[in-house]
């Protein structure tokens, strides 16, 4: 039996609650019903109301569309729209691309960026979704499977499982990261609603990192894990906290005319991330990072996302066509 459905199994026999980020159990990875094919390629394109993707594994692009993509970069390496022909990404990287896994020690020293440097197996589940599976990686056993779906009106939902293998992760968490390389907008900044550390009323902030690894992540308000982290640790946007909390669960950035939009779930309490140079002197990078802790081996965790590139600037036509998304991810409780 799938190790995932056995957990699963032991939680009702024990009775035991589920992990708050417990994996939704809907891909590849931890759902043994769901059936796929393995891609003949390295790429895969998604396309709905006027808005196309192209998904690819760690390979180096294999189709005109992506022959300037790098190894080394999984994820949406070409995101368009029919109001701008270009890529919103930097073609030789990617955007949504599963970054680093970590645990806060300087054990990551050893292959900081292990989820892009082995390979992935792209599996086409139809026409609008496919996902990129990962098989326990070397160093850290982590396996993996990111599931990108297009939905009807051109949104991105990304949903994200992971198993951990073995313990190697000595701090009782586990860190993941995903990147965005934004190809050179007239904005670096980032757009969210937040509020002081140390307390006040929540607004809109429009939020730029003076450098690299500088005010570069903003958890979500209320109680957060401990995070033990090694002074010297080098994954420099992971732990230098700005002075801001995020109120509400999403940003936007803008570029040439567009807004490219992240939403989240509250439950999934991810953190929001951004470099104004990640990809380049021009090419900031949009971010989020998520932190697993008390894990167990062989236990399944995941969260789900949306992302939505649309053809609008401005702050009230984003709230309201996003509106819809916010509110599937996170539905009002009674």
């Amino acid at each position: 039996m799938h190790p995932a459905i056995l957990v699963i199994l032991a939680a009702g026999v024990l009775g035991a609650e589920p992990h708050p980020l417990a994996a939704p159990g809907v891909t590849s990875l931890t759902n043994p019903d769901v059936k796929y094919t393995k891609s003949q390629s390295h790429h895969a394109v998604l396309s709905r109301n006027g808005v196309t993707a192209i998904v690819v594994d760690n390979e180096a692009g294999d189709s005109p569309e992506t022959s300037t993509h790098r190894a080394g970069y999984n994820g949406v390496a070409v995101l368009k729209q029919t109001s701008r022909a270009d890529n919103l990404f930097v073609s030789a990287y990617a955007g949504l691309n599963f970054e680093h896994i970590h645990d806060g020690t300087l054990a990551v020293n050893k292959e900081k960026f292990e989820p892009r440097k082995f390979p992935m197996e792209l599996r086409i589940i139809n026409p609008h979704t496919v996902e990129l599976y990962q098989a326990p990686t070397p160093n850290w056993k982590l396996e993996s499977c990111g599931r990108y779906t297009m939905l009807d009106d051109g949104t991105i939902e990304y949903t994200f499982e992971c198993i951990p293998r073995e313990r190697t992760f000595r701090n009782g968490f586990i860190g993941l990261f995903w990147a965005s390389y934004i190809h050179a907008p007239e904005d670096k900044a980032i757009h969210f609603r937040a509020a002081k550390v140390d307390g006040g009323k929540p607004a809109w902030l429009r939020a730029v990192t003076p450098q690299h690894g500088v005010d570069s992540t903003h958890p979500p308000r209320g109680p957060l894990p401990k995070l033990d982290i090694d002074p010297e640790f080098p994954l420099t946007l992971v732990n230098h906290r700005s002075k801001y909390v995020y109120d509400e669960a999403w940003y936007y950035g803008i570029s040439h005319g567009m807004s490219f939009s992240q939403m989240f779930r509250e439950r999934d309490r991810i953190w929001l991330a951004q470099s104004p140079t990640g990809g380049g002197a021009n090419n900031p990078a949009w971010d989020f990072q998520w932190f697993i802790p008390n894990y167990k081996v062989n236990e399944a965790y995941g969260f789900v996302i949306r992302a939505a590139y649309l053809p609008t600037t401005e702050r009230a036509a984003i709230e309201r066509l996003t509106a819809k998304h916010r509110q599937a991810l996170n539905p009002t409780q009674d």
